[in-house]
């Protein structure tokens, strides 16, 4: 039948087009739709403005656990051996080293505590004095006013990468196969899914679109579709905006700050931008706004759509945003985009990072950031970190897959493995080519 498909893919991220070339490229299934409400893939929180444009391994960010930082290192090395393999000069990522800096006794034992707990994993880990941090990062230390000790855990393995650009390659990768029907479905917004008849029917503005498999990678608006089809009732969204300033270049790669105890938000970092070295970025910020997606006030209902106005939901929010050290936060991270008093504020934070830096220096980043949506379950009324997703009847709702861009590939792995249980046993996935594709060892020629 017309505009019908074994697979439709609901979101042009990097994470619905990293489903796509898993899809494409390692599955018998060959109708497949990709329908994305932008004119191009990747315009909203995976275009570079949007993200803090790092591929997280779990080794310096101080927030995960070993378990954790195990999951998320398999699925960033996917991403990485692709882009080793598959960048072909278009200057997807940029390489620098990284580090995470602890000052004063109880930091400093944290990280020497955590690097004999991760070295295994992360054997190109190293524990870094100040005379070693200083010759790496000289504006770390400089000016630095304190006598307290300064350790920093350092790898020359640090990626930031333009997940825009990502998820153009694997656009170009998946549509280059010619066994497959994929349709490219641009500037097209999905008003409404239902299901009749064992299809979904995918409305749009101007067409019905039906599908046997739905998957959607729409990010904070994920939720919103589960809800219309009665799934996640029991979750709401405290949509998170992360902005960020600019600096000269003070950094020769990335410098990240130990986690504040609590806090599920990032702590401040400092970053090369990946196409300019000459600017440093520092952020994200974390600031609540009630959108599905930053810079779209149209979103605003959506939101409350997402949410629901109910007692357990704003019970739930209250609950949350009473706690002293979330409250405080959170309305410092508010004030930090305003004009004046916000860099005044925010550059307390940068130097702990870079103890020299001036108010000249910084530059707010007007029109940076994106949101990133964090789940409340309204039953336990608390946030719950990490993934959020949420598999249906032949549907699958990928809201926040944690950490984001960096797990798209492991993520795009599980997903098809799910989508061909739900097709039936005339569909296979080739699940070990992926993985020797991907794999450290396709690098050696």
């Amino acid at each position: 039948m017309d505009n019908t498909y074994e697979i439709a893919i609901i979101g042009g991220g990097v994470c619905g087009t990293a489903l796509l070339y898993t899809i494409s490229n390692y599955t018998n299934i060959k109708s497949i739709a990709l329908i994305e409400k932008e004119a191009k893939v990747a315009l909203i929180n995976s275009s570079k403005n949007s993200n803090s444009q790092t591929l997280h391994f779990g080794d310096i960010e101080t927030n995960y656990t070993l378990a954790k930082a195990t999951k998320v290192n398999a699925g960033a090395s996917l991403v990485k051996n692709y882009l080793l393999t598959k960048d072909q000069g278009k200057a997807i990522y940029t390489k620098y080293h990284k580090m995470v800096l602890g000052v004063g006794k109880e930091q400093a034992d944290q990280l020497r505590s955590r690097y004999q707990e991760f070295k295994q994993l992360f054997p190109d880990l190293q524990v870094l004095n100040q005379a070693e941090i200083a010759i790496k990062e000289p504006k770390v230390l400089e000016a630095r006013e304190t006598d307290e000790e300064i350790v920093a855990l350092f790898t020359g393995e640090g990626y930031t990468v333009d997940f825009n650009l990502l998820a153009e390659s694997f656009l170009e990768n998946s549509i280059n196969n010619s066994a497959k029907d994929i349709d490219l479905m641009f500037n097209t917004k999905v008003t409404r899914i239902t299901r009749e008849n064992e299809l979904y029917q995918i409305k749009t503005k101007d067409k019905t679109i039906q599908a046997k498999i739905v998957a959607i990678a729409a990010g904070a608006h994920s939720l919103l579709f589960a809800k219309t089809l009665g799934y996640g009732l029991d979750y709401a969204l405290l949509s998170v905006a992360g902005s960020f300033y600019f600096a000269p270049q003070l950094l020769n790669g990335k410098v990240y700050t130990v986690q504040r105890k609590k806090l599920p938000f990032a702590a401040i970092h400092g970053d090369p931008e990946v196409h300019n070295k000459a600017i440093a970025r520092f952020g994200p910020t974390a600031k609540v706004l009630p959108m599905l997606e930053r810079h779209k006030y149209s979103s605003i209902i959506e939101y409350f759509q997402t949410a629901g106005l109910s007692f357990k939901a704003v019970k739930s929010f209250i609950k949350i945003l009473s706690d002293p050290i979330i409250f405080k936060y959170i309305a410092l991270n508010f004030i930090y985009d305003f004009p004046i008093i916000g860099k005044r504020l925010f550059i307390k934070e940068v130097r702990k990072i870079v103890p020299s830096i001036t108010l000249s220096n910084l530059t707010y980043a007007k029109g940076y950031g994106g949101v990133r949506p964090q789940i409340v379950n309204l039953n336990t009324q608390a946030l719950e970190m990490g993934e959020a997703k949420i598999i249906g009847d032949k549907i699958i709702f990928n809201i926040t897959p944690s950490p984001g861009a960096s797990t798209c590939l492991q993520n795009a792995l599980e997903d098809t493995a799910r989508i061909i249980n739900f097709l039936g046993d005339s569909y296979q996935f080739d699940r070990n080519q992926f993985l020797t594709d991907l794999s450290a060892n396709s690098l050696i020629k």
